[in-house]
């Protein structure tokens, strides 16, 4: 929606993308760092957005699902990409949809407005979200990569690497985790607990400017380094439980570290009562396309990607700050009189409506930390299968 943003990336990376695949907005004037405009836009041109779509997925030799990236603070990243969630699990209804969602901004005011709706969509139309949020980036950036004052070209670097070792077991495939859905149905117990906390070392000169210069790293070292808080990259509480844990491990990898590693970080790690308290492990290779001399490899390093209850903080932090702004009807005239009202009808109800789904997420985290959760849940689905059977039985007795 910014056609000057996106053609500095592309005059820096010309042959990033597919130039028929690049939507740019005609108006250019962006959304203003509202959802509604993001949101109302998106919908006057799916059908343009969607034929680019289209036109890549006809490219895939095998189609297993998307990958969204964006912010949520602003408008295009929430709105557009609210509406994109909505769009992509309607028509894709069998494929896998999961984001890096990006949390946070301080100069966006109207940021827990757009976040809230935003969270709507996560929760109802994605099957895996990892979350970052910009204060934890920035104060990795200036504690592990010393830069003292971090652009978001730096924390971009931050994401990038993430989402680099995340997909690196599918990209140089062996024989586990080699695909989303294999890597996602280990951290994910539940539809509905699907927000993953991810946390990486060492950031290395392969992927960051500023990278640690690191002559030896082992298996032993990452696994029980990405436990350490501050490596996280979302705001997070310090006594939450896990649900899961993976632990991707790139490079040189000797099988008695990792034995010793897993042991001792096992005792490290809090988990909810009703969990296998196992840390799940995918082993990853390092990239042929890197520099591969000697020194980097014997260089390792590891993504872990935690699915705990420590998010909270997160959420209920947006809920306080949504609560107060709404309270005021602060900021709120410039949604109320945005296309999306005579699009879509009365906004005031989605916000209410998002934020009781946000609520509802917050009480199903809580609600998981205690040891009969999976057998409430087991309880509900005996009675939603019997109610649906008993309406089923009904309606063949009517028609008999």
């Amino acid at each position: 929606m910014e056609p000057r943003v996106v053609s500095g990336i592309r005059a820096r990376n010309p042959n990033l993308f597919n130039p028929k695949n690049i939507y740019l907005s005609s108006d250019g004037g962006g959304a203003g760092n509202k959802w509604a405009e993001g949101y109302a836009h998106a919908y006057k041109h799916k059908e343009e957005i969607m034929d680019m779509l289209s036109r890549e997925i006809d490219s895939c030799d095998s189609f297993e699902g998307f990958q969204l990236i964006h912010s949520v603070a602003g408008g295009t990243g929430s709105g557009l990409g609210s509406f994109l969630l909505e769009e992509l699990s309607d028509r894709f209804s069998k494929k896998l949809i999961h984001t890096y969602s990006v949390f946070g901004a301080a100069e966006v005011v109207v940021q827990p407005y757009n976040t809230v709706l935003t969270l709507k969509r996560l929760i109802e139309n994605s099957d895996a979200n990892i979350v970052f949020d910009n204060d934890s980036l920035m104060s990795i950036a200036t504690t592990n990569l010393q830069i003292s004052s971090p652009s978001y070209t730096d924390t971009n670097k931050l994401i990038s690497t993430v989402m680099s070792a995340a997909t690196n077991t599918l990209r140089f495939p062996g024989y586990s985790y080699n695909s989303m859905r294999s890597i996602f149905s280990t951290l994910i117990p539940t539809p509905e607990l699907h927000f993953l906390i991810p946390s990486y070392t060492p950031f290395t000169s392969d992927y960051v400017t500023n990278g640690m210069e690191i002559r030896r790293s082992t298996a032993y070292d990452v696994i029980l380094e990405v436990l350490d808080k501050k490596l996280k990259m979302c705001s997070s509480s310090d006594n939450g439980s896990n649900l899961s844990v993976l632990d991707i491990i790139i490079g040189d990898i000797e099988q008695s570290d990792i034995q010793k590693s897993l042991v001792k970080a096992r005792t490290r790690i809090k988990y909810v009562p009703w969990s296998s308290s196992a840390i799940h492990l995918a082993l990853g290779k390092r990239s042929p396309f890197l520099n591969n001399d000697k020194t980097t490899k014997k260089q390792v390093s590891g993504l872990m990607l935690s699915n705990s209850t420590s998010i909270l903080k997160l959420f209920e932090d947006t809920v306080n700050e949504y609560d107060q702004l709404k309270k005021r009807r602060a900021f709120l005239t410039n949604y109320l009189q945005s296309d999306y009202e005579q699009q879509f009808g009365d906004i005031t109800t989605e916000f209410d409506d998002s934020r009781e789904i946000l609520q509802s997420l917050i009480s199903e985290y809580k609600d998981s930390e205690s040891l009969s959760y999976l057998d409430e849940i087991f309880d509900d689905n005996e009675d939603e299968h019997y109610h649906n059977e008993t309406e089923q039985t009904g309606e063949d007795a009517d028609m008999l």
